[in-house]
């Protein structure tokens, strides 16, 4: 008796028969040794059928037949990999085949493609077992298939993998045909097309309306000026700004002259205030001084990574995931489709090995300087009781970082493939680097009732900020300069006195004015589709507030794929920035009008939480299906009645 191990590439196949050493004979699509079959699918080898596949009538959109909800689903295998798909269907049915080892990649997309072979297959009476890995090593490899779970052990991951795939399809098939036959000729005239479909999908017009939403914005938005009062105190050699702002005690608390704090709404009015000054002493009221501990980011989740990237190197999301999974693949990167941005207890435990991995193979001088100094400066490596571990914000994987192995493969990066692996190991070094520290100071200076104040602040020990470098060499000189600057400053304010009375030098406006939200990039659009359509760049903030998002890790560098190549969006190739088509806002305009809840942010976050709640079993899979198919019902008998 044989047991067959099934893959979802071939190049994964072979890095198990190495591991297995069972030299086996390469044969057409598989590879078979004395005790195993090693063999692997191709990405998706069946897919869901399309409704004509029912009913011939179905071919054709027509609204009598819609909604279409099939009490059985049906699924056809793919025709361009009917080859591959028969070869496994052999093997699996093979009589000498005792046990299935499914060591498809470990998530729920993974999970899905073999279901849906073993599905079509029919395969009934067969021992299955589950491979859950979360690296391409030798010794996680050994790991997963000694510790191999019975199959029926992830049946509620099956679940939610299923139910997100009728999901897409119920709500893009339903949605899809009937807007277009509703609004479909007006659409048309009015883009001067001469037919128009109108695409919807559950998370993919959502990201539409995001990105639709924010460009009104922009574009409606009106800029406000205003004008702020800035004193200048001290003697001449070491005078220092400071900013007025309104208290309770002030001539102005409450006034309709102010349009913020510390801004007036008209010059004249801040001109008038500053003559009210003239003669008046400046005295010292408080002078705070502290210091403040930054320590370094979380580690990389898939969002986190993609988003980095198109900062640095203006490339989408889903460049960064094939990278990334290219990494994976070579050994040199835990598994990339993580949500986590934090390590479990276990992996923390060992990470000594993927340090002396580092120290011992990586030929980079940079990364040996950066470990050289964490070895002379002996700093700690025990990771356990930081916020960079959390058993309880790991789902199925930890967050990426270096394996510490692989390095006979990274010769064969190419330059882009090499800088991301280094951003991964630079951000995986970093934790293990002490704070930044800083000096601030915050004075407050008086004058008769009103209050100006000052601050300084200066990095005093830089911490990790050495092994992370900013992302351009122009942003190090700028942030150069304002170290200086706040340093002369913090120079100054270190020397004042609380009571002392200050020399005045002048008082000047400044002018500023409120300024629009900025436009999403292809990287931090997938940010805010994992922060239910919230762009948060405060990181701690992020992480406090994060729940439920749009789509996942694996699919969102998709979804933005997908509505570029739709032409509902497009996105600059040199600046990665995100812009709606004029299509684009004709169909979110339908939508908007027909069904507006499917482009809020909360409700595809809703059910993908029901989706993971299925996962984790705290709802039965029909619970879910009843909610959703009462949702499609819904929104048909309310639009069908508007026509």
């Amino acid at each position: 008796m044989k047991n067959i191990l099934i893959t979802e590439k071939p190049s994964v196949a072979m890095e198990f028969a190495k591991v297995l050493k069972e030299n086996g004979i390469r044969k057409n699509g598989y590879i078979e040794s004395a005790n195993w079959i090693i063999t692997w699918c191709v990405g998706h080898l069946v897919t869901m059928s399309y409704p004509e596949k029912y009913d011939e009538k179905l071919k054709f959109w027509r609204l009598d037949t819609l909604p279409f909800m099939p009490k059985e689903y049906k699924y056809e295998v793919i025709p361009n990999v009917e080859k591959q798909y028969n070869i496994i269907k052999e093997l699996l049915t093979r009589e000498d085949i005792e046990c299935i080892y499914v060591a498809t990649d470990s998530g729920r997309e993974g999970e899905y493609i073999y279901r849906l072979v073993e599905m079509q297959i029919g395969l009934k009476n067969k021992q299955r077992r589950r491979i859950w890995i979360d690296s391409q090593t030798e010794e996680e490899i050994k790991r997963g298939i000694e510790q191999a779970k019975p199959l029926d052990e992830y049946n509620s991951l099956s679940d939610s993998a299923y139910l997100r795939a009728k999901e897409d399809y119920l709500i893009g098939i339903n949605f899809s045909r009937l807007l277009s036959i509703i609004y479909g000729k007006r659409l048309a005239k009015d883009l001067g097309e001469e037919k128009i479909s109108i695409s919807v999908g559950r998370v993919m017009t959502c990201v539409l309306g995001m990105v639709v939403s924010r460009e009104r914005e922009i574009r409606n938005f009106v800029k406000i000026p205003y004008y702020k009062v800035i004193g200048k105190f001290g003697e001449q050699e070491n005078a220092f700004s400071a900013e007025w702002k309104v208290g309770e005690q002030s001539i102005l608390w409450n006034s309709p002259k102010l349009y913020n704090e510390s801004g007036f709404k008209r010059e004249n009015d801040a001109k008038e205030f500053i003559n009210y000054f003239k003669g008046k002493n400046a005295v010292v009221r408080e002078v705070k001084k502290s210091k403040t501990k930054e320590k370094a980011p979380l580690l990389f989740n898939l969002a986190e990574i993609q988003n980095e990237c198109t900062k640095r190197f203006k490339i989408k999301p889903d460049e960064t995931l094939e990278i990334i999974q290219n990494l994976y693949e070579k050994k040199l990167v835990t598994y990339p489709r993580t949500d986590a941005r934090v390590l479990s207890t276990a992996v923390a435990k060992e990470i000594s090995k993927n340090l002396n991995g580092l120290a011992k193979n990586f030929q980079d001088e940079e990364i040996q300087s950066i470990m050289k100094k964490m070895v002379e400066e002996k700093y700690s490596t025990n990771l356990v009781k930081t916020k960079y571990v959390n058993d309880s914000k790991i789902t199925d994987h930890y967050a990426i970082i270096p394996t510490g192995q692989g390095f006979e493969n990274y010769k064969g990066l190419n330059e882009l493939q090499a800088n991301v692996y280094k951003l991964i190991v630079r951000r995986f070094l970093a934790i293990f680097y002490p704070p930044a520290e800083y000096n601030k100071i915050n004075v407050t200076v008086t004058v008769e009732n009103e209050t100006f104040l000052g601050t300084g602040k200066v990095c005093i020990k830089r911490g990790f900020l050495d092994v992370l470098r900013p992302e351009k060499k122009q942003e190090k000189e700028i942030k150069k300069d304002e170290e200086e600057e706040e340093n002369t400053n913090l120079d100054v304010l270190n020397t004042l006195k609380k009571n002392e009375i200050l020399q005045v030098q002048n008082y000047e406006l400044k002018d500023a004015e409120t300024s629009p939200p900025s436009r999403y990039n292809s990287g931090n659009l997938v940010l805010a589709m994992e922060n239910a359509g919230k762009l948060i760049e405060e990181e701690e903030l992020r992480e406090q507030i994060k729940g439920a998002g749009i789509g996942t890790s694996a699919t969102r560098g998709e979804i933005i794929k997908k509505l570029e190549k739709i032409q509902y969006i497009q996105i600059n190739s040199k600046t990665q920035i995100v812009t709606p088509t004029v299509k684009g806002e004709a169909i979110y305009d339908v939508v908007y009008q027909a069904m507006p809840d499917i482009l809020n942010p909360k409700l595809t976050a809703s059910w993908e939480k029901g989706l993971d709640m299925v996962a984790k079993k705290e709802i039965e899979p029909q619970v879910f299906m009843d909610k959703l198919e009462n949702y499609i019902r819904s929104k048909f008998d309310k639009l069908v009645v508007k026509m």
